[in-house]
């Protein structure tokens, strides 16, 4: 009497949620991992500022020299702190800045964002609205177009951080995702394996 002999083994079949995992790319398309996100008006907006900035130096430090006579004695006080401040914050947050936005940093981006809005603006929005100040329009000016800049800035970082933390979370779960499907092929291997023996 002849044994039947037994079936030829299964094809390996794909893993059962892989159409899942197809679906999901299908509806929410990623990026590739070298598409830059980056943004473009952000990194012109940095470009002109490092040139915009000694002249904005350059003309605050004129103008404080033309009415610093008239100033009281705190306000004296207060506007050559806030120059010295403006100058050293600037210099980090461009620093920041051009880190961030050109090699997708978002630890860099979000201290630049924060330096933007927490401290720069403020700051410049004081010597530009304080009338104890008496501004005169050369001074006027070039804070009102320090103040496009950083409003833009602000702006312009704060969508940019929002576009990296997105690709980031993205691929996490994509990569979260693959290794669970990995685990789970691994397991249903070592099942088979098991029940051969």
């Amino acid at each position: 009497m002849v044994l039947p002999t037994p079936p030829p083994p299964a094809p390996p079949h794909p893993h059962p949620r892989a159409p899942v995992k197809y679906l999901f790319l299908f509806f929410f398309p990623t990026r590739t991992d070298n598409e830059m996100v980056s943004s473009l008006a952000l990194q012109m907006s940095l470009y002109f500022n490092t040139y915009f900035f000694p002249l904005w130096w350059v003309s605050s430090i004129m103008m404080l020299q033309m009415k610093y006579s008239i100033l009281p004695d705190y306000y004296k006080f207060i506007v050559v702190t806030i120059i010295i401040l403006i100058t050293l914050i600037e210099a980090i947050r461009l620093y920041l800045g051009y880190m961030g936005n050109l090699q997708e940093k978002v630890p860099e981006l979000a201290g630049f964002w924060l330096l933007s809005l927490l401290l720069q603006l403020p700051l410049i929005l004081f010597l530009l609205f304080n009338e104890g100040l008496t501004n005169l329009p050369l001074e006027k000016a070039v804070h009102i177009i320090f103040t496009i800049f950083l409003t833009f800035q602000v702006v312009s970082a704060f969508l940019t951080l929002r576009k990296m933390v997105n690709q980031l979370a993205t691929r996490f779960h994509l990569q979260d995702f693959d290794r669970l499907s990995a685990s789970r092929g691994d397991m249903r291997r070592v099942r088979s394996c098991i029940e051969e023996i």
